[in-house]
């Protein structure tokens, strides 16, 4: 029998008396606490989805120079399983600038396996998050970077502007951890956190049972300001992914030699471009090498652009300037840090200023004053161009140096004011890099940091072990990375202070490329028709198209997250999440501009199925509905794709787009 209302009613007023009687019987329902105390400190229920809080009120400037104080902010989760921590596990943020606490989901993820028995404390550095944040309104809400309201950020920090750097941090976490009496701790960090990180192994030894850099580079070393590695590693990110990619191994030339010719158009005819990106926000912007140069050192979005970059580079030269003019507007949003909203709760530019001009090295002389640097600045730069003018190869250095500061480096600091606090060394002359176990995690299509970085990292650490993730980009042990492999290998060697087999490294399928972009479907290589196929040559060009489509805007929906989004050439999609990945509703989405599609697209994840019921509106009639289905997680994925097409039955297998 069905129950709706009355039957609701009536089970209420038969159970109100038993459950009456329960209660009185029953023991009373334990009260949360309202405070835990741990070690020296009573924590709080916290307003974030963390359970407990705590703060500790640290000296601004520990010398006593600069007076005032500093409150640092911090989340606790306990282990979930009696009877006392193994240890606690502690996670450092990248940027700098942004709040390791806002990244919690990303952290936990990554240490759920081992929450039983381990403590988690996550704790935002001082100058981000709930830790002071530094607000610059003029880095924070700017269009852009630039030297001058850089410098101005420096100006308004005054005495303090030294007082936020990584060493200082550090003493901070050791700090909380000695309150706390949670030491000692296995720390992972992540990009920046790593450079954080071993400047706190360098500081507090004692304090670390082990130490995971995911995305490492080292502290200092030859040539260091002008991040030699940095080049190189970009280069082999395109040339490697080119060389696993069939297609695009069979195109005479590496990766490079494919791009020259549009790099070379670009810098010959620049021209103002109005694109939408792949969200649909309208982007203008100087259509030059520049612009080529920011999607190839920017890597954001990651997947996309090592997909796409080789195969929109020979589109352009052919006159389509659409899908490399879409790459290019997508970096320029997404290597800006900041927020849409510009909270500094999410990230502070102005924090950033303050790390980066007070911790690693410049081209330039620090102690000088501004002008004096600018001098400086434009002598070493002359001669950097006369020495080693490939520096940043494909790109000269002046092009280099035209993307935004926070990705060319060079020039961010020039204007930052001589610090009246001398700043506190992050690496200690003399300092011997402690023997504790360490693990280096690298993606080998990484260049943000490279493998060269992450190999000149562990070879300071007496105990280190470079694991090098094949076709991993930039972090590789988050949830969000391509593979399961780098969290695997970071949780056993937390737990073991081993990674044991690591060979699972060197199975990371490689990054599907784009064979290429193609205004028709007529332009594309036909699907591979399957026994039962009745469709001709016409139509299975048309299931290419329409693979390549979800393709698409899976990559977009990998990238950007739930929300909407539009397509290479028309129609618009939207992404929601599920439970492993995104189910994602396309509407008349053209990546050909003859065939629209429409339908529903669920991406369960780095190693789940990929199915497709899609409605295809196509030249010549070829109209109708598409089954389409891989999976993903393996070298050479097939995708089999079923269904009729104006008066033909599909049967039909391809290469997984």
């Amino acid at each position: 029998m069905s129950c709706l209302r009355p039957c609701r009613t009536l089970i209420t007023a038969v159970t109100l008396l038993a459950v009456a009687i329960a209660a009185a019987a029953a023991p009373p329902i334990p009260v949360a606490p309202a405070a835990l105390q741990v070690g020296q400190l009573k924590l709080r229920h916290c307003a974030t989805p963390a359970p407990w809080c705590g703060t500790l009120e640290r000296a601004l400037d520990p010398t006593g120079v600069v007076g005032g104080k500093i409150t640092i902010y911090f989340e606790y989760y306990p282990h979930t399983a009696a009877p006392a921590a193994a240890a606690t596990l502690v996670a450092t943020e990248g940027g700098p600038g942004f709040p390791a606490t806002e990244s919690r989901e990303e952290y936990l993820g990554l240490f759920e396996p081992l929450r039983a028995t381990h403590d988690v404390v996550i704790m935002d550095n001082r100058g981000t998050g709930r830790s002071a944040a530094i607000d610059c309104k003029p880095l924070q809400e700017a269009t852009a970077l630039t030297e001058a309201n850089i410098g101005a950020c420096g100006r308004s920090l005054g005495t303090s502007a030294s007082l936020y750097g990584s060493a200082l941090a550090g003493d901070d976490l050791a700090a909380v951890i000695d309150a706390l009496g949670v030491g000692p701790i296995d720390l992972y960090g992540d990009s920046y956190g790593t450079y954080f990180a071993q400047i706190f192994a360098l500081r507090h030894p004692a304090r670390l049972r082990s130490l995971v850099l995911d995305g490492a580079y080292p502290l200092d070393g030859p040539d260091y300001p002008w991040y030699p590695h940095y080049a190189p590693a970009m280069r082999e990110k395109f040339n490697r992914a080119c060389e696993r990619s069939p297609e695009c191994a069979a195109i005479p030339g590496s990766s490079l030699d494919h791009i020259a010719p549009a790099l070379k158009s670009l810098r010959e005819r620049p021209f103002t471009a109005h694109v939408r990106t792949g969200e649909g926000e309208l982007a203008t912007f100087t259509a030059n090498a520049t612009q080529l140069a920011i999607v190839m050192f920017g890597s954001a979005p990651a997947l996309a652009s090592v997909r796409e970059v080789d195969a929109a580079a020979r589109a352009y030269v052919d006159g389509d300037h659409q899908p490399l003019l879409r790459l290019m507007a997508e970096t320029l949003a997404g290597v800006d840090s900041r927020e849409a909203t510009h909270s500094i709760l999410e990230y502070s530019a102005g924090l950033a200023a303050a790390v980066s001009c007070g911790d690693p090295p410049q081209i330039f002389d620090m102690a000088l004053a501004p002008k004096e640097r600018l001098v400086a600045r434009d002598l070493a730069i002359t001669r950097r161009e006369a020495s080693a003018p490939d520096t940043y190869a494909p790109f000269t250095i002046a092009e280099y140096r035209r993307m935004p500061l926070d990705y060319a480096f060079i020039d961010q600091c020039v204007q930052w004011p001589v610090p009246r606090t001398p700043p506190v060394a992050p690496v200690p002359v003399g300092e011997p890099y402690p023997e504790v176990p360490v693990l280096v995690v690298s993606g080998d299509l990484d260049n943000m940091t490279s493998m060269a970085d992450g190999a000149a990292a562990a070879a300071r650490f007496p105990r280190a072990h470079h694991v090098v993730l094949a076709n991993g980009f930039h972090v590789n042990a988050l949830p969000h990375s391509r593979s399961e492999c780098g969290a695997q290998l970071v949780r056993r060697f937390i737990e073991n202070l081993s990674t044991g087999d690591d060979s699972c490294a060197a199975e990371v399928p490689p990054v599907r490329l784009v064979p290429r972009f193609a205004r028709t479907a007529a332009e594309l290589a036909p699907a591979h028709a399957a026994p039962d196929n009745a469709a001709g040559e016409g139509s299975l060009r048309v299931v290419s198209a329409t693979l390549l489509t979800s393709a698409d805007v899976i990559s977009r929906a990998v990238a950007h997250g739930a929300g909407g989004g539009v397509g290479l050439r028309g129609g618009a999609f939207t992404s929601v999440a599920t439970a492993q990945g995104y189910r994602i509703t396309l509407d008349e989405v053209r990546w050909t501009d003859d065939v629209a599609v429409s339908g529903v697209i669920d991406w369960a994840g780095r190693a789940g199925a990929v199915r497709g019921t899609l409605r295809v509106r196509a030249p010549q009639g070829a109209n109708g509905t598409l089954e389409v289905e891989w999976t993903e997680g393996s070298a050479q994925p097939r995708a089999s794709i079923t269904g009729r097409l104006g008066s033909e039955a599909v049967a039909a297998e391809s290469p997984a787009p």
